[in-house]
């Protein structure tokens, strides 16, 4: 079954759209997202730089990427929660606080990729 809406082209413009507008909502709205682009900007031509081959400079920066991946997901999650109340819930606190354990948890990830990486 097909979902109503736009198809073929039409649809890639449209989609791209909403992504370009979330990433300036979360940029305006989460100063985390902006510590993690500065990150990235500093670190990706040193990644590149220090990577001897594709393969290295992949995991180099794609890591950098996760980061950025997986802050959009837990403030996407974070907007979510929010929408719904403003009341402490005991789920609440669990769904932003296993979030951010997710953001840790990429971060930790860059460590562990680049000291292996730069120590091989």
């Amino acid at each position: 079954m097909n979902k109503p809406g736009n198809t073929g082209f039409k649809r890639i413009v449209c989609a791209a759209g909403y992504s370009f507008a979330g990433l300036a909502w979360v940029w305006r709205q989460e100063a985390a997202f902006r510590q993690e682009v500065w990150l990235v900007l500093a670190l990706a031509p040193l990644g590149w730089y220090l990577g001897d081959n594709g393969v290295e400079r992949a995991l180099l920066l794609g890591v950098l990427l996760l980061v950025l991946t997986v802050e959009l997901i837990n403030s996407a999650l974070e907007a979510v929660v929010d929408r719904f109340g403003g009341e402490q819930h005991v789920l609440s606190k669990a769904a932003k606080d296993v979030g951010s354990a997710a953001v840790l948890i990429a971060l930790a990830n860059v460590v562990l990729v680049w000291t292996l990486v730069l120590a091989g």
